[in-house]
């Protein structure tokens, strides 16, 4: 399943009951993260886990452009070697990050206190989002931007040569805007400092200080403040990434949803800055337990039994949206299957991901026989005893809409396609296989 200039259009069907072990791939967030600061370190820096879907590729061929040496060795093992911060060179050629919004924000932010130029191109999706939430604050840093009207990419960055350093408050709740600034910092003099109104995953600042960086995280009176001291040595660690709870969701909502289901996710991260979708799911009385919790590269992670269960709609606070903020989608779907009405708040940011969530999952369930509402920041998804399915939902090069709507398919009373799967290889390679030997009829 590759993500081409062809569509691919995809269905699915009404299922007998999933069972099996659901193996999902590794945590997207985490696998970016290691590979930029692994080539950010001194030494060589292995990696265990790490997902191999296409825009983690596409980061990983961004660090050897920029000069580290990067080597695959076998599935999900990878070593790094990196050229210490401030070590980034000249790339030879465009900086292609294809559909990662993550990839490209988190590398402007690499190499924007170093002084070397390069440029960044997408596909027609990211090329669409808005990348002035992050050049702003990095121009403060002393960068130089040349962008296409409106702040998009393409995007060339002059790097700052004398970079100084920043207090930055967040204007919107965003992981990406706030590890852009922090990986900016690592070659700056003197205290970064990000203050952030809410709390958002912090991956990044858990990587930082497993990598030698000094950073500290406070609640204050201002918000959650974090501050890196720039220009210390990083060094190489190993990284055993766990599994993606994003990606997890949707194995989990199936089960939820097709009668009968019972399935094992070994090893999901359960990060409580990631945690959000579960807590509710629980809240809408979800049949799911954590069994065997421990850590693993300094991210606590749980195995999940999820079982077939009736569900009630509820009603989802604003100030959780930071914690599961893409899984909105798919917990769309199965508020379609719930009793009652379930609405989502605080959901804004959707509206600037790979594409306007809202608008997609909303079109999407109408067409299946959903009824649905939505203002500008809120969601509320009308459940149903049977959701008629029929429709064909439009994609729009969203990785996470797309499985979101094959998972639907599985438990409605008549099929359900999307336009274009082929974005799903970005986050989620085997989902098809994965699905399929759970005992799910799609394709």
């Amino acid at each position: 399943m590759s993500h081409s200039a062809e569509p691919t259009p995809m269905t699915s069907r009404r299922s007998g009951p999933l069972a099996g072990i659901a193996q999902v791939p590794g945590d997207k967030s985490i696998s970016h993260r290691a590979l930029i600061l692994g080539a950010l370190s001194v030494g060589e820096t292995k990696i265990t886990g790490l997902l191999e879907g296409q825009d983690v590729l596409d980061t990983a061929k961004a660090m050897a452009a920029f000069g580290a040496k990067v080597e695959r060795h076998g599935p999900g093992e990878w070593t790094v070697n990196g050229v210490g911060v401030g070590g980034f060179s000249d790339p030879e050629g465009v900086i292609d990050c294809g559909n990662s919004g993550t990839g490209v924000r988190l590398i402007m932010g690499a190499m924007a206190t170093t002084g070397i130029t390069a440029t960044f191109t997408g596909d027609a999706s990211l090329s669409r989002r808005p990348m002035a939430r992050v050049t702003d604050p990095l121009a403060m840093f002393g960068a130089q931007f040349t962008t296409r009207e409106g702040g998009r990419l393409p995007i060339t960055i002059k790097g700052a040569t004398d970079p100084i350093p920043l207090t930055y408050r967040t204007p919107v709740a965003s992981a990406q805007i706030k590890s852009a600034i922090l990986l900016a910092g690592l070659n700056v003099p003197g205290d970064t400092v990000v203050i952030e109104t809410e709390p958002t995953r912090d991956h990044s600042e858990r990587m930082l200080a497993g990598f030698g960086a000094q950073i500290t995280s406070e609640t204050t009176a201002e918000g959650h403040v974090i501050t890196l001291t720039g220009r210390a040595e990083l060094k190489a660690q190993p990284v055993a990434v766990p599994r993606d709870p994003s990606s997890a969701a949707f194995p989990v909502a199936a089960a939820l949803i097709v009668p009968g289901s019972e399935i094992r996710v070994p090893g999901v991260s359960r990060n409580p800055t990631r945690d959000g979708l579960y807590t509710t799911l629980l809240e809408m009385g979800a049949d799911i337990t954590f069994e065997n919790q421990r850590d693993e590269g300094g991210e606590p992670v749980a195995d999940l039994v999820v079982r077939y269960g009736k569900l009630k709609g509820v009603s989802v606070p604003a100030d959780r949206a930071a914690s599961m903020i893409d899984e909105f989608p798919i917990l769309s779907v199965v508020a379609a299957f719930a009793e009652g009405k379930t609405v989502m708040n605080g959901v804004s940011e959707l509206r600037v991901k790979e594409s306007d969530r809202i608008d997609a999952m909303a079109r999407g369930l109408e067409a299946n026989g959903v009824t649905v509402e939505e203002t500008k920041d809120s969601m509320t998804v009308h459940g149903m005893a049977a959701v008629p399915g029929g429709g064909t939902a439009v994609s729009h090069l969203d990785h996470r809409i797309a499985m979101s709507f094959l998972v639907l398919g599985l438990a409605s009373e008549q099929p359900v396609s999307v336009d274009d799967g082929s974005p799903i290889a970005t986050s989620f390679p085997d989902f098809l296989p994965l699905m399929q030997g759970l005992g799910g009829d799609l394709g």
